[in-house]
């Protein structure tokens, strides 16, 4: 039986530019109630005034250069172009060999990049199947023969890392049999257990084409 768990987020820490920002404004702040009231003569305190202001501007503008560096190298989503057109990320060679395992008629080898847990799940024909064994079993039931397998090819990959450990890919796949050739898109989300990247959720969906329109149906 599979337990119910509540994933609880970190208690964020407190951003190091805010720390910044506080400590000038106490650095701003404390020479003037310190030095002000020990000047007596005017001109001292219009030069004390003037020396002040051109160190809080230097201050501001040191606190904008880390705003801004801050902002470019943290503040950009994940791109999916630079992984798939190098080949960077280990999640790609997995789905060829996925794909390799499929045209060879091996679903044994082809499941064998899914998590082996109850907690795997695999979304299709608009319902969530749990676990390996039975995720296995569904496949082993829809392409009981090489013929009905056919041969698979997967496409427009797209990777957009999450973490360190884990990452979403969206694709294609196309699915060449006669007399019935299938097609349609695909969204896996990999993570990296144990030293290892495994599938831990799977959505498959069929595109059905008529003469009328083209409609969207959850397939395994």
């Amino acid at each position: 039986m599979i337990q119910e768990t509540k994933l609880l987020a970190p208690q964020p820490k407190k951003c190091i530019l805010t720390r910044v920002c506080r400590g000038f404004a106490m650095i701003r702040c404390w020479p003037s109630f310190q030095k002000l009231d020990l000047l007596t003569d005017p001109a001292q305190k219009n030069a004390f005034h003037g020396t002040m202001n051109r160190l809080h501007f230097t201050g501001f503008l040191l606190v904008t250069v880390l705003l801004l560096t801050f902002t470019i190298s943290c503040g950009e989503p994940p791109s999916a172009s630079k992984s798939v057109l190098a080949g960077e990320h280990p999640v790609l060679s997995i789905l060829r060999d996925q794909e390799s395992a499929w045209n060879e008629g091996d679903i044994e080898r082809f499941m064998e990049h899914y998590w082996k847990s109850d907690s795997l799940t695999f979304s299709s024909t608009g319902t969530t199947t749990r676990g390996w064994e039975e995720t296995l079993a569904n496949y082993r039931r829809r392409y009981p023969t090489v013929e009905k397998m056919g041969k698979t090819r997967f496409y427009d990959l797209e990777v957009y890392p999450l973490c360190d450990e884990a990452a979403l890919v969206l694709g294609r796949w196309f699915l060449n049999r006669q007399p019935d050739p299938l097609k349609g898109n695909f969204s896996v989300v990999f993570q990296k257990i144990d030293g290892r990247w495994v599938i831990i959720h799977d959505h498959t969906s069929r595109v059905v084409e008529d003469d009328a329109q083209t409609s969207e149906e959850s397939e395994n």
